[in-house]
């Protein structure tokens, strides 16, 4: 029997793995993708970058400084507004909190579909509502932020809910009591580190969001892109990186501390 039983363990497991391999032959096949036209590519697009976007051309630094600025507040803003969206939107979304199924499968429904449409869709809509500018950029942040956290916020408030929350019901409490003194208490670290990772998603969707006209760094790479200035083109790039790269070490440094 344990012999039969490890047969049929080992043929499970091949046929998986065929199955991967069949289902990965079959996506190069019908994507037309030649792998060796993508190995042969790569000493072509190093030989390219090394021609052309070095070293880079930091002179107008000071200029840049601004943009870098842009993106932040983007995303600072940005965070800010979603997180306090998104938390109501949560609460709403909750099985113990909003005992109402229709009303909470709606806005599930509104929060997928905020959820489902790309942050890059967002902002190339809202250019031809508002036009080019900063004001773009921040609406589609928040759009985007907002189906990311609400259902984030949502999953963990209903592994929070609990006997406490129960019990409270069952002693009589308000619903902002159990809301206050029940929930935020215990759902404060998971708001928190869901907060923060949306933070560091949206420092790079603020550089991403500049290339279709919404501000920030992102519209300064495009520009120069355009321009063919490719030296300007790598400081900007090197200097987003560096942000992101301060960005996630200063959350991961306040990670460490909530933890403790």
């Amino acid at each position: 029997m344990e012999q039969l039983s490890t047969k049929q363990t080992k043929i499970k497991k091949g046929m998986n793995m065929a199955f991967v391999v069949i289902i990965a032959v079959f996506c190069f096949w019908y994507l037309d993708v030649n792998a060796l036209s993508i190995i042969t590519a790569g000493p072509r697009l190093i030989t390219f970058l090394a021609s052309n976007f070095f070293p880079p051309n930091f002179t107008h630094l000071s200029i840049y400084m601004g943009s870098v600025i842009e993106t932040l507040l983007f995303a600072v803003v940005g965070t800010y507004i979603s997180a306090i969206l998104a938390f109501i939107l949560g609460i709403l979304m909750a099985e113990q909190l909003n005992p109402n199924p229709f009303f909470r499968n709606l806005v599930r429904f509104i929060v997928a579909f905020f959820r489902n449409i790309p942050v890059l869709i967002w902002a190339s809509l809202l250019v031809f509502v508002f036009g080019i500018g900063n004001m773009v950029g921040l609406i589609a942040l928040v759009l985007a932020t907002i189906g990311f956290l609400s259902r984030s916020y949502a999953e963990s408030i209903n592994e929070i809910a609990g006997t406490k929350l129960e019990s409270m019901k069952a002693s009589g409490a308000s619903w902002f009591q159990i809301v206050f003194h029940g929930l935020i208490p215990e759902f404060l670290p998971a708001w928190i580190n869901w907060t923060l990772f949306s933070f560091e998603i949206n420092i790079r969707a603020s550089a991403i969001l500049g290339m279709v006209g919404a501000g920030g760094l992102g519209i300064l790479i495009q520009t120069n892109l355009n321009l063919r200035n490719f030296r300007e083109t790598a400081a900007l790039v090197i200097i987003l990186v560096i942000l992101v790269l301060l960005t996630e070490f200063c959350v991961n440094t306040i990670r460490r501390r909530i933890r403790l």
